[in-house]
């Protein structure tokens, strides 16, 4: 079945011109089409931030809308200069991230010599004892352990902190005296060369964000409902936990999409899905009203502290920052190892859509606690990691 050319309240003008890949809106078409993904768009230099996304960073980061402005001005440079200042510093390379403080890239280094090379490059540096290599290799022992043995329910997450120069693990409220919590702590802290913190999470456990089947601007696959991630040329992104290789996937209006392609969870939380039979691809994310589509430009990567944020098919257009990388997630399904952890909230439903920073892709919804009324925490599947494993190209405008 196509879509009919009727556009439903709420969705861009760009349903009525052809395909739209967004998180939550399945690529939907108002003509049949070809089969083939459209060419890929010239690349264009970015544009000013849009009065939406200027609203709704205001909403929910308290900025007033040249604060806004500003900081994704600065947010935008960040991301430009990351990788610049990270090859400066070389092995002395202790992490970085935005401080909105004072609209600068932070690099943490270990030696003074390459210090002076990081300012060179225009960031702001501070000396930090531990590298990024060592902080990751700390982090990847307590992965390896997980594997071998699960970490307890008790505990949410562990990642890698270079503002703090640890190893940090995040023990639920009310699980802070069980023993097999003060076991893996104890030996966290025996086998680590860096320091371990623990730090206070909520009581509720983290969980993945698909959800059953209801109505809305989804993709289906079995009764499991989802979000579009990213267009990628010959399909899209999503999360693994949404589906298994080989499954069908299905449009909002029931007609059929395509077939998962690969799907890893858990371990990792990341799934391709092939696209055809009429539907097409485009770089875009849906706004849902709150902001204007967003086009996709690239995938350069936000630092820590850099705001963000994310569409899905439940809860539509919510922004946060970044919190912390590397940052490993122990769902009850297993442990879930290099996520990204952001302030945005999700729900179920959410799951698989965009994190996008600027119009810069990010990653895919993976889960979180909490929700959009009260608030909460969630993570996402860097989309890099997913772009490399699969030998995608990431569709942008």
């Amino acid at each position: 079945m196509r879509r009919k050319p009727v556009v439903r309240a709420g969705l861009s003008a760009l349903l009525v011109l052809g395909a739209l890949s967004g998180a939550g809106g399945a690529f939907s078409t108002a003509a049949a089409a070809s089969g083939a993904d459209t060419p890929a768009a010239k690349p264009a230099a970015a544009s000013a931030p849009s009065a939406g996304l200027v609203r709704a960073l205001g909403r929910d980061l308290g900025l007033t809308a040249d604060q806004a402005r500003e900081r994704l001005g600065q947010e935008a440079a960040a991301m430009k200069l990351e990788p610049k200042a990270k090859r400066a510093a070389g092995t002395s390379y202790g992490g970085s991230w935005y401080d909105a403080g004072s609209g600068k890239l932070v690099v943490g280094v270990t030696s003074a010599e390459r210090a002076a090379s990081v300012r060179a490059t225009g960031a702001t540096t501070r000396i930090v004892e531990h590298s990024a290599d060592a902080l990751d290799a700390a982090k990847a022992r307590l992965d390896e352990r997980s594997r071998k043995k699960a970490a307890p329910a008790g505990v949410s997450s562990w990642s890698t902190d270079p503002r703090a120069g640890a190893v940090v693990v995040r023990v639920r409220a009310g699980h802070e005296g069980d023993a097999a919590v003060r076991a893996f702590l104890r030996e966290a802290g025996r086998s680590s060369s860096v320091p371990v913190t623990v730090e206070k999470a909520p009581a509720q456990a983290p969980t993945t964000f698909a959800a059953g089947t209801v109505g809305g601007d989804p993709y289906y696959t079995g009764n499991v409902r989802c979000s579009i991630g990213f267009s990628v040329q010959g399909g899209f992104v999503t999360a693994g936990h949404c589906g298994q290789a080989g499954g069908s996937v299905s449009g909002w209006d029931g007609s059929y999409i395509g077939n998962f392609q690969g799907s890893s969870f858990p371990g990792n939380d990341y799934a391709y899905v092939s696209v055809g039979s009429g539907w097409w691809t485009v770089p875009v994310v849906l706004g849902w009203g709150t902001v204007p589509d967003q086009l996709v430009r690239g995938s350069a990567e936000a630092p820590i502290g850099a705001s963000i944020c994310r569409s899905g098919s439940t809860t539509h257009w919510h922004c946060g920052t970044v919190l912390a990388k590397n940052e490993t997630v122990n769902y009850s399904q297993g442990a879930v190892h290099q996520m990204t952890k952001t302030s945005v909230c999700a729900e179920g439903g959410d799951s698989g859509g965009s994190f996008i920073s600027g119009d810069q892709a990010q990653g895919v919804t993976s889960g979180g606690w909490g929700n959009c009324s009260s608030g909460g925490e969630t993570w996402y599947q860097p989309v890099n990691e997913i772009l490399s494993v699969y030998g995608l190209r990431l569709h942008t405008a």
